[in-house]
């Protein structure tokens, strides 16, 4: 399963209610280290479906959400758990980088 998008009206059901830890792709249209790491975040929401979701949320699109998250610069993954932030990492990283963040999720 690749990655889906959330929204402002959606955040709360689709991400703070996730029985498992999601991650949250912040990421927009213009942004090309975004464009970059999209695969890459598709293929580790493939690999790792059982234990860990990847979304994604358009800030252009979403500013509210964005916003209430403090969202400065673009990509921004946060990972949520039980409601709650409980990672950052904030810019583009090659998929290694991005498994070793994850780790602790992906374990």
């Amino acid at each position: 399963m690749s990655t889906k998008t959330v929204t402002d009206d959606s955040f709360a059901t689709d991400v703070l209610q996730s029985e498992k830890p999601i991650m949250v792709d912040f990421w927009a249209e213009w942004c090309g280290p975004c464009r970059a790491v999209s695969p890459i975040l598709d293929k580790i929401a493939e690999e790792h479906a059982d234990k860990l979701s990847i979304v994604k949320l358009n800030v252009d699109d979403n500013p509210e959400t964005a916003m209430k998250y403090g969202i400065t610069s673009i990509p921004a993954m946060f990972v949520f758990k039980d409601g709650e932030i409980v990672k950052r990492v904030i810019g583009a990283k090659p998929k290694p980088a991005l498994e070793a963040d994850l780790a602790e999720f992906l374990a």
